[in-house]
């Protein structure tokens, strides 16, 4: 890879290019925000960033391009790129394909719903081609995305969905964790052994079904023994509404992102 850019150099921005950095070391950065501090924050980690005063340079100079900017400031923003034949991966929330192809009549348009696990490269992203994107363009897009985590191409109308369970999902999954810290918390375990001992039963669990390929019933019953504890807590866990009340929760989400890609 050549060189990437990013239009906006917020905390999603800078995670995509430190992994990216990462694990392609000679890449070229370009990158233009309106805040100083962002700006510094990639010139101390990559070192020689070349910095543009608007997304114009950014486009004409890379041959990748990040738009991750507010979705309120994408009118001031996507006039400047009008006549970029750039790869534009678009990781602004609610924004389609269609309004960016509009806007950009000669880029070859991506759109990715990414998550807050960027941050700490485990990423799980869901993207989308526009009608303008070659295999090859494809194919390095899945490249630059593995950089951070996993990422599944879907068709756009899925990506409400993606939005709910995996972009919103951290959110959910963390007001989990945060009632397992607290069910161990008041059978007297200390806060910060419930704190560590949870979180390393989230991460264990997702790795094993992850590595292993175990649908999540197979775990279940590996876990359960007749008369156990695990099943006097499956009692308890299954006779509630549990599956209905995450249903509810990931469905307003993605009926969310479908009211806020139409406005």
């Amino acid at each position: 890879m050549e060189s990437i850019g990013f239009i906006g150099a917020g905390r999603m921005g800078f995670a995509l290019a430190k992994g990216i950095r990462g694990r392609f070391p000679d890449t070229v950065v370009h990158v233009a925000d309106p805040k100083p501090e962002r700006v510094e924050l990639f010139r101390r980690e990559f070192g020689a960033v070349q910095v543009h005063a608007e997304a114009r340079g950014v486009a004409e100079k890379a041959a990748v391009v990040f738009l991750a900017v507010k979705p309120q400031d994408c009118a001031s923003v996507l006039p400047g790129l009008a006549r970029t034949g750039a790869l534009l991966i678009s990781i602004v929330a609610g924004l389609s394909i269609a309004r960016l192809e509009q806007a950009l009549p000669q880029a070859r348009v991506v759109r990715v719903m990414p998550n807050t696990g960027c941050l700490v490269g485990e990423m799980a992203a869901g993207y989308a081609f526009g009608r303008r994107v070659s295999p090859a363009d494809g194919a390095a897009v899945r490249r630059l995305l593995d950089c951070v985590g996993r990422s599944v191409r879907v068709e756009e109308e899925l990506l409400d969905a993606v939005t709910a369970v995996s972009g919103s999902g951290p959110a959910f999954v963390a007001r989990l964790v945060q009632a397992f810290i607290e069910a161990g918390d008041r059978l007297s375990l200390p806060r910060p052994t419930a704190r560590e001992l949870v979180l390393q039963t989230f991460r264990g669990t997702a790795r094993l079904l992850q590595e292993t390929g175990m649908e999540p019933e197979e775990l279940v019953a590996m876990v359960s023994s007749p008369s156990g504890t695990t099943e006097a807590g499956r009692a308890v866990l299954e006779a509630s509404d549990l599956k209905e009340v995450i249903f509810r929760t990931v469905e307003a989400a993605a009926r969310r992102s479908r009211e806020l890609a139409g406005s």
